[in-house]
């Protein structure tokens, strides 16, 4: 390990390839909540969420608030030190650029089981997807208190593509309509052609904050583990 990191690469080493969202909303009951009346940011409590993630060893420093529209997106090596936390009320989200994936690690599913762990009564959904190159990968989930799960990961419009889960049972405990779900071309025999991000947008409804501008999250510099550290190395910066 190099100073207090285990990068192996300098700071300003330009990144391979790009976020697009990337997110880890948590739902504490009840869950009929609507995210334009959600209070402001605990910042206490969001360094606390930061420092309780599996990807991150330690946080270094707090940086400040920024939007919720403000996501990483990296460029350098640098970049990839910050992860984003916010607490608002009964409803905690998470940014962080470690759980970006191309298939192999499955960051995202991980990080929901910790948080399960920790919050059991929690409606859990994440949605994660990283551009390499003309190629993109996602990853999204949506877990409910009573235990189903919908897992999706792959690359869309591509093979191979896997689902976990029954999608249809767990819009049916949401009441999602059934007009929105073929919408997302959730009808559609390959899975690789449905748009999970947007069936998981759906399980947040009213209550998903990342498209409330006002809202704030408190971005920290933290020191990923090393396993997360390498796992990024092999992402962001394929030889």
């Amino acid at each position: 390990m190099s100073g207090n990191s285990y990068w192996t690469l300098p700071p300003h080493r330009m990144v391979y390839g790009s976020m697009g969202h990337c997110n880890i909303t948590v739902l504490l009951p009840p869950f009929a909540v609507d995210a334009r009346t959600l209070p402001a940011n605990d910042a206490a409590r969001a360094a606390e969420l930061a420092a309780s993630l599996g990807t991150v060893e330690e946080v270094l420093e707090e940086v400040g608030p920024r939007s919720v529209h403000d996501v990483p997106y990296p460029n350098t090596r640098t970049d990839l030190e910050t992860v984003q936390t916010a607490a608002w009320g009964t409803v905690l989200g998470i940014c962080d650029p470690a759980l970006a994936d191309s298939g192999n690690d499955l960051p995202l599913l991980a990080e929901a089981r910790r948080l399960r762990e920790r919050y059991p009564d929690a409606r859990i959904v994440g949605r994660v997807l990283f551009h390499s190159g003309s190629a993109a990968h996602t990853e999204d989930l949506v877990w409910l208190p009573d235990g189903a799960m919908f897992h999706a990961t792959g690359w869309p419009a591509d093979e191979p593509f896997e689902v976990t889960g029954d999608p249809g049972a767990i819009a049916s405990a949401l009441g999602i309509a059934t007009g929105d779900l073929e919408d997302l071309g959730l009808d559609e025999e390959d899975p690789a052609d449905v748009e999970w991000a947007g069936f998981a947008a759906l399980a947040l409804g009213e209550a998903d904050p990342w498209r409330i501008g006002r809202l704030r999250t408190t971005a920290f510099r933290v020191r990923h583990t090393e396993f997360a550290t390498s796992t990024m190395e092999e992402l962001y910066f394929p030889v």
